[in-house]
């Protein structure tokens, strides 16, 4: 059997990034809590800087609670940063498809969810989850990356 002398190539790392319910009405929706910035735009800032540090980034959104849980679980990834959005606070369904998969995550919000409503201050994500940042607007999904890239390298 003959030796392979060539250098294997090496898998670049996978991070997913979701967005939840409403987040595709960025730039449309209540600006004053959530930015002029679209979704389009927050991602093509997110894959700009996963490119220049050798990262894989997949997004994804939906405003279906069944189609997350299956992106989670059923997607080949290394690192996930998620916005549950409205189903921060009540989807147990999302909770456990993090648990399932046992990988480093990190919760973002674009608000600061505890500057908001009540019912918002309660996140059934953030105890499964690497670390919280909230409250920064497009910055919470970009210090999400970067510390997700930091992870990823150590």
């Amino acid at each position: 059997m003959k030796k392979d002398n060539r250098k294997q190539k090496k898998k670049r790392p996978k991070i997913l990034i979701i967005h939840g319910p409403n987040l595709h009405m960025l730039g449309k929706r209540e600006v004053q809590t959530y930015g002029k910035f679209t979704l389009s735009e927050l991602n093509e800032e997110l894959e700009i800087i996963a490119g220049e540090n050798n990262i894989a980034l997949a997004t994804f959104q939906s405003n279906s609670e069944g189609k997350i849980v299956d992106k989670i679980t059923n997607s080949d990834f290394d690192f996930l940063i998620i916005n549950p959005a409205a189903y921060t606070h009540t989807s147990v369904a999302l909770r456990d498809a993090i648990l399932t998969r046992q990988l480093p995550a990190i919760e973002v919000h674009i608000s600061n969810t505890f500057k908001r409503e009540d019912f918002r201050k309660k996140s059934l994500i953030s105890d499964v989850v690497l670390g919280v940042i909230t409250g920064l607007g497009k910055l919470s999904y970009i210090s999400a990356l970067q510390a997700a890239i930091s992870l990823l390298k150590k």
